[in-house]
């Protein structure tokens, strides 16, 4: 009888012991993400507060990133950026995290890619724009249908960044 009541409250033990760490275990589960650190220790955040996880020095298939430790890295420039037209006027182009970009000129479509530090766009159209960091601000370099981004650009612009992502 002793040995019962022994293997009773063994079991009473056990089963108040398992709810608790299971609750531990799933206390990360649905709707949140883990991340494990080097020396062990681990942390858990919402899902709901996290807007996007950036991974510095990766980039999407034909991005290449830039040498240039100073350089903005490609997730700054997804957003919405007021730009000159090089006659004194302004326009917007909005560039995305998937690499479609839009140019509120003619509303044409285009594609853009981080390549040394800069956002190049290539428009449907065929004309070409570049968004550079130079010295502490940004500014938009314009090549027409036919010109590279190594060519002398057409016009050079202020370029603001107006609503960073999302768009």
């Amino acid at each position: 009888m002793r040995k019962f009541i022994g293997m009773a409250v063994l079991a009473v033990f056990l089963l108040a012991l398992g709810p608790g760490s299971h609750a531990a275990s799933t206390r990360s589960g649905s709707g949140t993400i883990v991340i494990v650190f080097k020396d062990g220790h681990r942390q858990a955040f919402n899902l709901s507060d996290i807007e996007r996880v950036e991974f510095p020095g990766s980039y999407t298939a034909g991005d290449t990133g830039s040498s240039n430790p100073e350089a903005p890295p490609r997730g700054h420039y997804v957003g919405k950026w007021e730009c000159g037209d090089g006659n004194g006027s302004t326009f917007y182009i909005t560039l995305k995290d998937s690499g479609d970009a839009m140019r509120s000129i003619g509303d044409v479509h285009g594609r853009w890619q981080y390549i040394k530090g800069e956002a190049r766009v290539t428009w449907d159209d065929g004309a070409q724009d570049a968004i550079r960091k130079t010295g502490s601000r940004y500014q938009k370099f314009a090549y027409r249908a036919g010109k590279s981004f190594t060519d002398q650009p057409d016009n050079v612009t202020d370029a603001r960044l107006t609503a960073p992502r999302p768009i």
